[in-house]
């Protein structure tokens, strides 16, 4: 085998692998109801663009990574979506919408801080679809960890979620989705 079937062997294994792992996880994550003020967010960054434009619509595969979310969050029993006012957000939020048999509603990334207040009064279970600026910084408002810079170039297969107890303890999870962004 030449080196380039190897490493695309290898990629092909460690992506099978974690989504193995990722379905394994899911279940166990999901089936359990929120307690009291339990809030949990799923936060995303929305599919890959068709172009540079100001508000492009999803490429296929931005299409396919959106129904990808979908099918990972499933059992997750979400109670609200939210999108910001882009064509590309709200077309990666409308496949979960629609799953949730939800409405997907409107928020300002530009008023993240206002936008945060909401979420934690609400509590339950929210999905947010926003950009690779705005949504590790919802994380971060949340009190979770939005680890490195998302590569404004070709990086949508982050998932995050963050939990905040009710006892105001915070944790954060960050999976990948969809193909995997090879940062080369």
């Amino acid at each position: 085998m030449t080196s380039t079937k190897i490493k695309t062997l290898n990629k092909a294994l460690l992506f099978l692998f974690f989504t193995l792992t990722l379905l394994n996880c899911e279940s166990k994550i999901s089936n359990s109801e929120p307690e009291g003020n339990t809030l949990t967010v799923f936060l995303v960054r929305h599919g890959e663009k068709v172009d540079s434009s100001k508000d492009p619509e999803l490429s296929e595969a931005g299409k396919t990574r959106a129904l990808k979310l979908a099918e990972v969050l499933r059992s997750t029993k979400i109670d609200h979506v939210y999108s910001s006012d882009f064509i590309r957000t709200r077309e990666t939020a409308a496949p979960t919408a629609k799953l949730f048999d939800l409405k997907t509603q409107l928020y300002n990334p530009r008023e993240l801080q206002s936008f945060k207040d909401k979420l934690m009064a609400e509590g339950g279970r929210s999905l947010v679809v926003g950009h690779s600026n705005s949504t590790p910084a919802l994380v971060e408002l949340l009190g979770g960890d939005p680890g490195t810079p998302i590569n404004e170039a070709s990086e949508y297969d982050r998932l995050y979620i963050v939990t905040k107890m009710p006892n105001g303890k915070v944790n954060t999870v960050l999976i990948r989705y969809g193909m995997p962004y090879a940062n080369n």
